[in-house]
């Protein structure tokens, strides 16, 4: 049974299983010359009988990072969850539209949901590194998907670390405990652990809320830096933080897609004055 002690490591497990266009009538598109990586359509779900989420549709381009703002409880994150099925794991749950990947929908009867989550890594708002060692914890999702060579690990394992900026710092403690990293290179290494699975896609939920400004930072631009090979949705509660490392931004309120420009269009020139309400900090 999974419980609230369990569910921390059991969804990382799952996770390693291991820019957008709404309605013009609703507002302004961004022009896109790219086909996009994500098409959501029409998206209802539902928490039992609770809706949560209202007629989404966007799409998400590849190689840009696009950002999702938002009061708490707008439905963001679990927007977030439902473009890798985190969500089914949850009891009751169901989902009513379509969300395409590459074209395919993910939400199809016999779709493969471990190859889903290979394709679609995740980081979460905690850092939650495995109790084992750094080779340990960035190896592990490359040896669930059947990888046994020693020279292969060692080197998915470097290329990983190198790829979330970690490399220098641990490449002389690989078999310490992961455990012994503080708190933001804790986040690289679960950012590393996700990359080892080599996604196409990358979800980030508030990877840096927890953290200090000096790992925020490191952080804001190693996702910068990824997007020049990965396709990145992040969550925020910084306004700051998506206009810093954002290609595009969606405002979601009360579980509505409300509006969605380029970043620096939405904060300078919001559509939609709910938009322009959040912004300034007149509620959220």
């Amino acid at each position: 049974m999974i419980n609230a002690r369990s569910w921390p490591i059991v969804k990382e497990f799952y996770s390693l299983g291991l820019m957008a266009a709404v309605s013009q009538r609703d507002f302004p598109m961004q022009s896109a010359s790219a086909s996009p990586k994500i098409q959501v359509r029409d998206v209802d779900f539902y928490y039992g009988q609770k809706q949560v989420l209202f007629g989404i549709s966007l799409d998400i381009l590849p190689q840009a990072i696009t950002a999702l703002i938002g009061p708490s409880g707008c439905g963001k994150s679990t927007f977030l969850r439902i473009l890798n099925r985190m969500n089914d794991l949850i009891p009751g749950t169901r989902l009513e539209g379509s969300v395409r990947i590459e074209g395919e929908d993910i939400y199809q009867n016999g779709y493969d949901v471990v190859a889903l989550r290979r394709k679609v890594g995740m980081v979460f708002q905690k850092p939650n590194p495995f109790p084992k060692s750094i080779f340990d914890n960035v190896a592990y999702g490359p040896r669930i998907h059947g990888i046994r060579n020693k020279d292969q690990l060692q080197e998915i394992v470097e290329a990983s670390l190198r790829a979330a900026a970690l490399w220098d710092v641990v490449r002389d403690r690989l078999k310490s405990s992961a455990l012994g990293l503080s708190g933001g290179e804790q986040q690289r290494l679960c950012i590393a652990r996700a990359l080892a699975v080599e996604p196409e896609i990358l979800l980030m939920d508030e990877p840096a809320s927890a953290l200090d400004p000096i790992a925020t930072a490191k952080i804001e631009e190693l996702v910068k830096e990824l997007r020049r090979r990965y396709t990145i949705v992040i969550v925020t509660h910084n306004m700051q933080q998506a206009a810093r490392v954002s290609d595009t931004t969606a405002f979601f309120h009360l579980g509505r897609l409300v509006e969605l420009d380029q970043t620096d269009k939405l904060f300078t020139r919001p559509y939609k004055k709910e938009t322009e309400d959040y912004i300034t900090g007149k509620f959220g």
